[in-house]
């Protein structure tokens, strides 16, 4: 739901689902889908603001919530989620001037992948990659 307010400019009712699946995972056992939660929310955040500076209170908040999905998916070895999570910190990283940091970031999950080319994650990782070697 979370996502659909997102898309649709309803960014305030998607940080409102968020912050009550958040809030869900962290009281029962349930953390499957943690860190692809809190990538979520780095989205919508900078979503509910664009054009945020680097040094911005928005920027940093995205860019705690990537943060965060990134050593969640890498404590629990999804290395799928953590690839989505990169991508996310790389735009965010290119969109302020960090392309170099984002490349490196975005690389290391990427070259660890040997299957699954064919899928949209790892399809949408190497065009970032492309964009960030151009």
């Amino acid at each position: 739901m979370a996502q659909v307010h997102g898309q649709i400019g309803r960014v305030e009712e998607g940080l409102t689902e968020l912050a009550e699946a958040i809030e869900l995972v962290q009281s029962t056992s349930e953390h499957e889908h943690e860190a692809e939660l809190h990538r979520l929310k780095g989205e919508l955040i900078l979503k509910g603001c664009r054009g945020a500076r680097s040094d911005s209170t928005i920027w940093k908040q995205a860019k705690k919530c990537f943060q965060e999905a990134i050593e969640i998916a890498r404590r629990q070895q999804a290395k799928s989620l953590e690839l989505r999570a990169v991508m996310s910190m790389g735009r965010l990283l290119q969109q302020h001037g960090r392309k170099e940091e984002a490349r490196t970031m975005l690389s290391a999950i990427y070259g660890w992948f040997t299957e699954g080319f064919e899928t949209a994650d790892i399809r949408e990782a190497k065009a970032l990659l492309d964009e960030l070697y151009s």
